[in-house]
């Protein structure tokens, strides 16, 4: 009797076990995976852009090399979901930056055509859904238009806009470094400046193909200490702007005001009371329902946490998350805003949270291996 006692609890024992580990981790069978491509700089390591997977789970799998190509640090998907955009960031200071084309089947790419990107160290694309197609160089300081065809092919360099310093400051005080190039809408485009601290806002003109714009035409962000704006965000669901700064680690609140103009409203920092050491902000998002952004701090390396009040846009930081590596370049969220993927260029690891949609708050949930990962495309 005391043998089959012992039995039974030994038995009740390991099946308690076995029941909490299935709660915590679900079945492969039951595993459902999202594709997500990456690109890299691939002066180490890397030859490209990767495909991975995220389960629902929140776990991260490679799945393969889909492309081979230089430099392709920074990446962007056509409406319609069937292009993939790479602009390669050209290792010399005399090269031109490219732009490339790639049809996605899956977690494939077929390379499809390429173009220069009218400038020196592209870093950043986008695409509307009229398949014009924005770049932004960083060295050269302007922006590059083209146009993508239903067949997969960039046309030739159709515009270029340069950015140059203005009244603002003395001439050849700052130099201009486009960073990023947005569109607003069909027709309003909207530049991040790093160099000269300016939002640079254009109208495209889809019977010239060209972009119009002036100098009266810009924000200036800030002066002292230097902001250096570089990525931007939108509210859903209202006509607000959130601008992250690279320099001095702030996201400044941009409304537009009845005469159609865009005024700054406010400034937060991204970074925790009392931290005093270097750090750069790169990355910001927001998430689908317009209640929460986050921003990504290298040096600090942490994604920053704020609640967005629905009513004024003012930001409340809530908390600051360990990015479980060194210096977060580029995060993304996922399809359903159940998670947040932050890839840590220098410690050369992509790192899955799970997101509390009531919170706003982040959870741990893996890490993995991936060579100089620098932007995530779900």
């Amino acid at each position: 009797m005391k043998y089959l006692s012992l039995m039974l609890i030994i038995t009740t024992v390991i099946g308690c076990k076995n029941n909490t580990q299935k709660d915590i981790k679900p079945s492969s069978e039951n595993e459902k995976l999202i594709s997500f491509f990456v690109g890299t700089y691939t002066d180490s390591l890397s030859e490209g852009i990767y495909s991975y997977s995220l389960s629902n789970s929140g776990n991260i799998k490679k799945i393969k090399l889909a492309a081979k190509t230089e430099n392709p640090s920074f990446l962007a998907k056509s409406v319609d979901g069937k292009f993939l955009l790479a602009v390669n960031e050209i290792n010399s200071v005399d090269s031109m930056g490219t732009v490339e084309a790639y049809k996605i089947t899956g977690d494939s790419l077929a390379f499809m055509s390429r173009q220069s990107s009218g400038g020196a160290h592209p870093c950043f694309v986008g695409i509307n859904q009229n398949g014009f197609v924005l770049t932004a160089n960083y060295s050269s300081g302007n922006l590059g238009l083209f146009k993508l065809n239903k067949e997969g092919d960039l046309s030739d360099l159709l515009d270029k806009k340069q950015h140059y310093t203005n009244n603002h400051v003395e001439k050849g005080q700052w130099e201009p470094h486009a960073h990023s190039a947005y569109f607003i809408n069909d027709s309003l485009i909207v530049s991040a400046d790093l160099g000269t601290n300016d939002l640079w806002f254009y109208t495209l003109d889809t019977v010239e193909n060209k972009l119009k714009g002036t100098i009266e035409e810009t924000l200036r962000i800030g002066v002292d200490p230097k902001p250096g704006p570089r990525h931007i965000a939108f509210q859903p669901q209202k006509d607000w702007m959130y601008v992250i700064n690279e320099l001095n680690s702030t996201i400044a609140l941009i409304k537009k005001g009845e005469n159609g103009k865009y005024t700054v409203q406010s400034s937060v920092s991204t970074l925790p009371d009392g931290y005093s050491e270097k750090s750069f902000c790169a990355d910001i998002h927001i998430s689908k329902d317009g209640k929460f952004l986050y921003a990504s701090n290298r040096g600090h390396n942490s994604i920053a946490i704020f609640e967005i009040n629905q009513e004024s846009g003012e930001l409340t930081a809530i908390g600051y998350e360990s990015v479980k590596g060194d210096w977060p370049r580029n995060f993304a969220l996922s399809p359903n805003n159940d998670f947040l993927l932050v890839a840590n260029q220098r410690s050369e690891n992509i790192v899955s949270f799970k997101r509390d949609k009531v919170t706003g708050l982040l959870t741990f949930v893996e890490e993995i291996n991936v060579p100089s990962p620098v932007c995530i495309l779900f």
